[in-house]
């Protein structure tokens, strides 16, 4: 994760992401993720989504890869942290 030119978004629920987060991540739940779709375009790419297990972003990659959107699994929110920070 070398420069400044992605994006975290963080797909858990609002609750889970005020349990703890990556700094500057966008929290917006996988339950809602296609409906606000348009506020990935705008994003700088690629776009990194994290959960809790990797399960949900997971499930967020693998929809908005087969819709052409430069993305990719991190997995858990905490190995994203660490892997920023290293």
């Amino acid at each position: 994760m070398e420069g400044s030119n992605y994006t975290v978004v963080d797909v858990r629920t609002p609750a889970e992401f005020l349990g703890g987060h990556v700094a500057g991540s966008i929290n917006i739940p996988l339950q809602e993720i296609v409906d606000r779709a348009d506020e990935l375009t705008d994003l700088p790419k690629p776009i990194i989504f994290c959960c809790a297990s990797g399960n949900r972003s997971g499930q967020a990659t693998a929809y908005f890869k087969a819709q052409g959107l430069e993305c990719e699994n991190g997995g858990s929110w905490l190995d994203v942290n660490y892997k920023m920070k290293a």
